[in-house]
């Protein structure tokens, strides 16, 4: 299970204990959570360099593989390339390629665009200002200034972007992979393009939040016709992060997949 941007592992606390007796891992790709970070620039790894490393290491020969956000495009791009290892893979509320139906959230488009970066720069170097815009790309998502203790904003989010007594901040990891995503958008068209999606021989289930204003139903189905054998679970009263607002209704869909 895979993390996006700007978040962490914490993101499959409330549905990996329903998945047992399956067996789970959920890993903070470097630079984020509690992975390591970087000693100078240019030692970051890119995302999926990291996940090879995990599956390898844990000499993980086949696994269902969950790509959420931002690690979608990584989840796809090594199952197309690695198919024996990958039986079935399961997208959340994610995107491949550009779209009609993709609407990037202000904050990463923002960090995105080489042009606006003295502008990135100058907000990440004020902490106010910083939380200034986390709160309001919070009030987007979530529609409510009020953020719970133990909601998905305070345990997932926020870490990443304040560093504290035993955890160092992400930016370094999320300006990196924020900054190649209008690239890595463009090779992923080139991708669609080649055929390599609709010719696999991929099962690919994608649960989708309701309410994701965001990454939502329309930019999945647009993502599930680029697949030959696909399917969409919509689930009600969900954000962009269902595994977190409906853990029992992903956890049985996810179940529900072949072992």
């Amino acid at each position: 299970m895979m993390h996006g941007f700007p978040d962490d592992h914490h993101i499959y606390d409330r549905v990996a204990p329903l998945l047992s007796p399956r067996r789970v891992i959920a890993f903070d790709f470097f630079g984020y959570g509690r992975s390591g970070r970087a000693a100078r620039a240019g030692e970051q790894t890119t995302t999926g360099e990291d996940l090879i490393a995990v599956l390898d290491s844990l000499a993980l020969d086949e696994v269902v593989l969950v790509g959420h956000d931002a690690s979608g495009p990584v989840a796809i791009e090594y199952a197309v390339e690695h198919p024996a290892r990958v039986p079935q893979l399961v997208l959340l509320d994610t995107f491949f390629g550009h779209a009609p139906a993709l609407r990037l959230p202000e904050m990463i488009r923002l960090f995105a665009d080489h042009e606006l970066a003295p502008l990135a720069d100058a907000i990440v170097a004020d902490p106010a200002q910083l939380l200034w815009l986390l709160n309001y790309t919070a009030r987007r998502f979530f529609g409510t200034d009020e953020l719970p203790p133990d909601g998905i904003a305070v345990t997932s989010i926020l870490p990443q972007f304040f560093a504290d007594g035993e955890t160092p901040d992400a930016l370094t990891a999320f300006r990196a992979w924020t900054g190649s995503l209008f690239a890595g958008l463009d090779e992923q068209d080139a991708r669609i393009a080649s055929g390599q999606l609709e010719t696999a021989d991929l099962p690919v289930t994608l649960i989708v939040g309701d309410d994701d204003a965001y990454l939502g139903p329309d930019l999945a189905r647009h993502v599930a016709d680029l697949f030959a054998k696909s399917d969409i679970t919509i689930v009600p009263d969900a954000s962009h992060w269902p595994q977190w607002d409906q853990p029992d209704v992903v956890a049985d869909h996810l179940l529900a997949l072949p072992t």
